[in-house]
């Protein structure tokens, strides 16, 4: 008798961990439309055939033809940027047509260096006024006399994303070495972040933990490296895929922001590592004067403000 109740009592527990799972994973079914990027407001002067998944392309904004301003932003920046440009053409009305990209800063550098980037079916071969990045994809830049003027204008610093209601209870960014917790993690190939991330990771527990992380859970699978790193990683977590991922402040913060069921884990400021932006204005910039304006803008008050709404810190004195 009591072996029979044993089994019907996991039975039950059993089946009411699958139909918990059942009930998450339903949920991110009818959630999963609405948490699709673009996370921003679509220029409304047009027809919108925005198709999440298909036909959505996030982080290639405003007029590409014939623009007065091209920007290349290191794409961790991309929730700033809409309202960056709107106060920008309000003190320079002269100046309405802008493009500008928010991919990573080392997919940007290639698109410069290969003179276009392909994307589906679609080339685009624009050269920017002005790219921004960290601190070393700027330098090889300056290194090879490409620039007429750099400036450093924000900075920023980590935090673990995780869930709303933090399911795995990751605490700590040793937590993200547990077996059962699967990491999203930026591409050191192409993200510089992954490697101020790498450093935190040993600010919090040395190369054991970074080995951890960066090869056996990648081998096994439970730490994903990301092709897009600034969407996927809240994307997967959102979708169930993975369960946390250090990213950038402000895009936790973000996401928070317009509501979408994520949050923010801190990182203890002797384990964080604080990341620095540079704007290079290009010595070929095709629309050069209003380039310099825009180089003004971002040192500005009122740029400044924006970037501290989302989260970013003001530069280093």
């Amino acid at each position: 008798m009591l072996r029979r109740l044993v089994v019907c009592s996991l039975a039950l527990v059993a089946l009411g961990l699958m139909t918990a799972q059942a009930q998450v994973t339903g949920k991110i079914e009818r959630d999963a439309p609405k948490l699709w990027p673009p996370w921003s407001q679509s220029p409304s002067n047009g027809f919108n055939f925005t198709v999440p998944q298909i036909d959505n392309v996030p982080d290639l904004h405003g007029d590409i033809v014939d623009p007065q301003l091209v920007v290349f932003f290191a794409g961790n920046q991309f929730m700033a940027t809409a309202e960056l440009m709107d106060a920008f053409r309000l003190e320079h009305p002269d100046v309405q047509r802008i493009y500008w990209e928010t991919l990573p800063p080392g997919i940007l550098a290639r698109q410069i260096e290969e003179g276009a980037v392909v994307i589906g079916n679609l080339r685009i071969a624009i050269t920017p006024d002005i790219y921004t990045a960290g601190g070393k994809r700027i330098r090889q830049f300056e290194e090879q006399k490409r620039f007429d003027r750099v400036e450093q204008y924000a900075q920023n610093r980590l935090a673990i994303m995780v869930r709303k209601g933090n399911p795995k209870k990751v605490l700590s960014l040793n937590d993200l070495g547990r077996d059962e917790v699967r990491v999203s993690m930026p591409n050191p190939a192409w993200e510089g972040v992954a490697a101020l991330i790498t450093d935190s990771y040993k600010n919090a527990g040395g190369e054991q933990l970074v080995d951890r992380i960066m090869q056996k859970k990648v081998k096994d699978g439970t730490t994903f490296l990301t092709h897009i790193h600034h969407r996927q990683t809240p994307l997967r977590i959102m979708m169930g895929e993975s369960d946390a991922g250090v990213v950038w402040y402000t895009e936790a913060k973000f996401q928070k922001m317009i509501g979408n069921p994520i949050d923010l884990v801190e990182i203890p400021a002797k384990q964080n590592v604080t990341g620095m932006y540079f704007a290079g204005l290009f010595k070929n910039a095709p629309h050069a004067q209003a380039a310099r304006e825009f180089m003004d803008f971002l040192m500005s008050e009122k740029a400044q403000a924006i970037f501290r709404k989302y989260g970013f810190l003001p530069p280093a004195k």
